[in-house]
C-alpha cells in the first residue's frame, strides 16, 4: 500500500528542515498522473530561481485539494499552526485594510506550500522590506479570442522596443498559458499606481505603433482579435503567476522564463513540471541577471502626462477596486450607450 505520508529532509539557512508530505501520491494533474510528491521535487530542483523570482515578498497560494480538476481557493494569511520558518509580512490592500501577508524564504517553505496543495504561486511586485513600492513593471500581453501565444510573441520584441527607449531592461517569459508576461527590474521609487501609470504609457506608446495587433480596450467587446495589454495587472494585490510556477493545466505547464532569442520558435505547452528542471540544468536561468540593473519609470510617466495633456485620461480599474480619481465610468460601453438612447 503506498505511504499516507512521506518526510522530506531540506537543507535550510541554519541546517536541515524536516517538511512533512501526507498523501504524497495523490494526483494534482490526472491526465499525466503527477502527484503531490512529484510537484514537491520540481519544487526543489528549481528553487534557486524560483525564490529569486518569488521569494521574500507577498505571496498568495492557489491552491488546490483536490487536484486541477477540483475546486480552488487562495491563500494569503498564514494558517494556524505553519512552521516556525514560514514568514510574513503586513501589506495594504485596495480596500485600506491592512493584514499579514504569506512571505516565502527558502527551500522548504516553498515545499511546505506544496505539501498544502499549492499549485500556483502568485507573488507580489514589492518586496517585503517595502511592500508599497514595486521592485518590478510588469506587463501582461493576453491574446483575446482569434489570437494566441504566437500573436503574443510578435507583440513582444515591439514592447520590448518601446520600453528600451525608456530606459528599461525588458525580461520575457510564458505565462504558462496562452500568454506573455515582461517584467521590467525597476527601483522602489513609486508606488502602484504611479507604476499602474508606467504601464498604460508602454501600452498606450505600444498601441500606436500597432494598432492592427494591440489594444488597450478594458471591456472584451472593444477588443477585437488583438493582443490586449493588461494594465491592471500592475494594480497592489494583482497578481500574475510567478517564474517557474506551475500552472493549474492539464498539461501541467509552467510559467517559464525565456531568453529573447528563443520567443519566435517555443511552444509554451512544452514546458512542463517535468520538462523545466532538465531545461534549467542544460540553458541556466534566463533571468538570473535581472534584479542587477534597475531601471526608473521617470520617461514613461512623462509619457503619461504627455498622454494627459492630450487628453488620453485614466483608464477602468477592476470591480472589486474603490472608485479612483479621474476613473472613467464602470459601464460596459454597449449598455451605455443603450442607457443614453
Amino acid at each position: 500500500m503506498a505511504s499516507e505520508r512521506t518526510t522530506l529532509t531540506i537543507a535550510g539557512p541554519d541546517g536541515d528542515r524536516k517538511v512533512g508530505l501526507s498523501s504524497p501520491n495523490r494526483v494534482l494533474w490526472p491526465e499525466l498522473g503527477i502527484t503531490k510528491h512529484e510537484l514537491a521535487e520540481y519544487l526543489i530542483a528549481v528553487s534557486e530561481p524560483f525564490l529569486s523570482a518569488n521569494g521574500n515578498r507577498p505571496v498568495s497560494l492557489e491552491r488546490f485539494p483536490g487536484g486541477v480538476d477540483g475546486e480552488r481557493f487562495y491563500s494569503k494569511n498564514p494558517p494556524k499552526g505553519a512552521p516556525d520558518f514560514i514568514e510574513s509580512v503586513t501589506v495594504k490592500y485596495n480596500s485600506g485594510r491592512r493584514h499579514p501577508q504569506l512571505v516565502l524564504t527558502e527551500t522548504a517553505a516553498v515545499v511546505w506550500a506544496a505539501q498544502m496543495n499549492t499549485i500556483v504561486f502568485h507573488p507580489w511586485a514589492s518586496l517585503a522590506a517595502n511592500t508599497d513600492n514595486p521592485v518590478e513593471l510588469r506587463i501582461d500581453l493576453d491574446p483575446q479570442p482569434g489570437t494566441d501565444f504566437s500573436d503574443a510573441a510578435a507583440v513582444a520584441p515591439a514592447l520590448r522596443e518601446v520600453l528600451t527607449e525608456a530606459g528599461l531592461d525588458a525580461f520575457v517569459k510564458t505565462s504558462g498559458n496562452r500568454g506573455i508576461h515582461i517584467f521590467c527590474p525597476i527601483e522602489p521609487t513609486h508606488e502602484f499606481l504611479d507604476v499602474r501609470h508606467a504601464v498604460i504609457a508602454a501600452g498606450r506608446e505600444l498601441e500606436r505603433r500597432m494598432p492592427d495587433k494591440v489594444t488597450m480596450n478594458w471591456w472584451k467587446e472593444e477588443r477585437g482579435e488583438r493582443v490586449f495589454v493588461d494594465f491592471n495587472q500592475a494594480n497592489r494585490d494583482r497578481t500574475m503567476a510567478g517564474a517557474y510556477s506551475p500552472r493549474a493545466l492539464a498539461e501541467a505547464t509552467v510559467s517559464t522564463p525565456l531568453g529573447w532569442d528563443e520567443l519566435a520558435h517555443v511552444d509554451p505547452v512544452s514546458f512542463t513540471v517535468r520538462s523545466v528542471p532538465a531545461r534549467l540544468a542544460e540553458v541556466g536561468d534566463p533571468w538570473a541577471e535581472m534584479p542587477a540593473n534597475p531601471g526608473r519609470i521617470d520617461t514613461l510617466l512623462e509619457w503619461w502626462q504627455r498622454d494627459l495633456d492630450d487628453g488620453l485620461g485614466e483608464l477602468p480599474f477592476p470591480p472589486e477596486f474603490p472608485k479612483m480619481p479621474g476613473e472613467p465610468p464602470r459601464v460596459q460601453p454597449s449598455r451605455a450607450k443603450k442607457t443614453d438612447d
